[in-house]
């Protein structure tokens, strides 16, 4: 008995070392992948939030310019992308890096955003204040002229 479940488990971890999917040719190196993926959640949620900001960038509405940028075709991404899917603690990885990263960079912009948000209040606030004082300063003196 101990004989049968011993080869069972061996045939088990023999069986999970297989590669589900060979290993392309043109194979994207992991840190390439990653700023491929990084650069598709961008354009896309640009495409969804903002799509004048393609149009006016002369940017079409396709993957193609993340796919020309990184000197790649889509068969070769769709290659890749299924490779490393099946591997999945590689795969997670992956695109937890990414999320790492763009949770950094919305963090970046969410505070320049405050920043400016802060100033321009401060810029109303004495602007409201100094019209404040103007008209306490100039209103006894209305009330004298009109007096007269």
């Amino acid at each position: 008995m101990k004989k049968i479940i011993f080869f069972l488990l061996l045939c088990l971890a023999f069986s999970c070392a297989e590669e589900v999917i060979e290993k392309p040719e043109n194979l994207i190196p992991e840190d390439k992948m990653k700023q491929i993926i990084y650069d598709l959640a961008l354009f896309n949620s640009i495409k969804s939030t903002n799509p004048a900001a393609l149009t006016k960038n002369n940017l079409a509405i396709s993957t193609d310019f993340v796919f020309n940028k990184h000197d790649i075709d889509s068969v070769q991404f769709v290659q890749s992308d299924l490779y490393y899917a099946s591997i999945p603690l590689k795969y997670q990885a992956i695109y937890e890096a990414v999320e790492l990263r763009l949770e950094k960079e919305k963090g970046k912009y969410d505070d320049a955003r405050e920043k400016r948000t802060d100033s321009i209040r401060n810029v109303n606030e004495k602007r409201r204040d100094s019209l404040k004082n103007a008209n306490k300063t100039n209103y006894p003196a209305d009330k004298q002229n009109n007096k007269k």
